[in-house]
């Protein structure tokens, strides 16, 4: 069997994303009541070792994929860049060589895409992008997974994405193309999705609208998500909050969605910012199960890399 990498959603491709959603919503409906580091019944990855890279900060990312190690009976070990020689100047090539000689899975969270990439290419066990500046695959695992909770499916479902085209709308993007479902992005200008995502979506028979009214955006919409207008490493400039001012969510802004709208945010979020506490807190947010979900979804997308799902 090849190496299943997992850069982004397309690696995996539709049928696998539905296996990995569907594993993941049987494993985490068979945890109920149980206590967090109580291992899973099958144990599936007993002995393997899962090595994560962090060249970002990290809170859900890391939790999730230690505990999901953890409960698959597994465990995993942290490499940070101010504290190994990746960051010290060690080729990308050498890392990816010495730590397949240790472990049986990397994850990597770093600013470039083109350093995840790398890392795959020369590793010879499975390499899964928990972040780059390009694409968040494995947050939209966690948005699918809470959207089928509620909604029962994704196919037809209409999503609307508020404020800054960034790695999270690119792989919204990529998941709709592939998943069957609709997605509309609302940003000022300048702020579009990256053109060659947008291109590959069309690729698949996905056209995404571009549209800047806010309202308009999210008209119809079931499913609301907004992102953080400034990513680490931007510039927090006046200008760039004021150009996204008016793509803020707010429970006006939610009211012209569908009526059981739900608002996804992958965190962490600035309140008063990109949403309001009001709809953060309020009863259309599924976004506290949307990060548990992080840690169910990973679970499935892990087993689906070393060759135990699908």
């Amino acid at each position: 069997m090849s190496l299943r990498h997992f850069l982004d959603l397309e690696d995996a491709g539709s049928e696998a994303i539905a296996a990995i959603l569907g594993d993941a919503a049987a494993r985490k409906a068979a945890r109920v009541g149980w206590p967090k580091g109580k291992v899973d019944a099958d144990t599936p990855l007993d002995g393997q070792v899962l090595a994560m890279i962090f060249e970002k900060n990290s809170t859900r990312t890391r939790a999730s994929f230690d505990m999901a190690m953890r409960q698959l009976g597994g465990s995993a070990l942290v490499l940070e860049s101010a504290s190994s020689q990746i960051g010290r100047g060690e080729s990308v090539a050498d890392t990816a060589r010495v730590l397949s000689g240790y472990v049986d899975a990397i994850m990597i969270r770093t600013d470039h895409h083109d350093k995840a990439a790398e890392l795959a290419k020369f590793a010879s066990v499975p390499l899964i992008n928990g972040l780059t500046d390009l694409s968040h695959p494995c947050q939209l695992l966690a948005d699918m997974q809470a959207v089928i909770e509620r909604k029962g499916a994704l196919a037809g479902t209409r999503w609307a994405w508020l404020g800054d085209g960034n790695n999270v709308c690119h792989s919204l993007i990529e998941a709709a193309s592939l998943m069957g479902f609709e997605v509309r992005v609302g940003c000022p200008p300048g702020h579009e999705p990256d053109a060659g995502v947008l291109t590959a979506a069309a690729a698949r028979g996905l056209t995404v609208p571009i549209i800047r009214d806010a309202r308009d955006a999210v008209a119809g919409a079931d499913v609301v998500v907004t992102d953080t207008w400034t990513s680490m490493g931007q510039a927090d400039s006046k200008a760039r909050l004021a150009a996204l001012e008016p793509y803020r969510v707010d429970e006006a802004l939610m009211d012209a969605a569908a009526p059981d709208a739900m608002f996804l945010h992958c965190l962490p979020a600035h309140r008063g910012e990109e949403v309001t506490d009001a709809v953060i807190d309020g009863p259309r947010s599924v976004v506290w199960d949307e990060a548990e979900n992080r840690l169910h979804a990973q679970k499935s997308l892990l087993l689906w890399a070393l060759g135990k799902l699908g």
